[in-house]
């Protein structure tokens, strides 16, 4: 069991990277920079400039959350708490993507957009259970 819970964690590390370093490379071209503003909620879409650095903040913030899963074992579970967290924070974006029928990603369809919404808690519950960052959400809360 052991074997799969890393192998989850570090899948997860290696996609949360590479997603980070697309948010600050590749995603800086036009094209696919429209695909990531997609999924910023128009509420929080004050102007271009501020979407942008939301967009460009996201990549940090998912960069260091994939190096923490690859690299920072021994805190892998506040790494995996933090990591579940953030899959939370970004949640409204795919609310509001399905809603507003915006299509990003080959996400073209209704039906696209609402069973990523189904998917977005499998991530949560990896990043949890992979990490063991349960026991560490429950600390944070102070219960024991």
């Amino acid at each position: 069991m052991n074997y799969v819970k890393t192998f989850f964690r570090l899948l997860l590390g290696v996609f949360m990277t590479y997603a980070g370093i697309a948010h600050l490379t590749t995603a800086r071209q036009e094209f696919v920079r429209q695909e990531f503003v997609a999924q910023v909620p128009t509420w929080l879409q004050f102007s271009s400039g501020f979407t942008d650095f939301v967009v460009l903040a996201s990549g940090v913030v998912e960069i260091a959350l994939g190096l923490g899963m690859l690299l920072l074992w021994k805190k892998k579970a506040a790494v995996g708490a933090l990591l579940a967290l953030f899959y939370v924070a970004i949640f409204p974006g795919n609310i509001n993507q399905y809603v507003n029928h915006i299509s990003a990603f080959g996400l073209d369809t209704d039906g696209a957009r609402l069973i990523r919404l189904f998917f977005q808690p499998v991530l949560i519950f990896l990043a949890l259970w992979s990490t063991g960052g349960w026991s560490q959400l429950k600390a944070w809360c102070g219960k024991r």
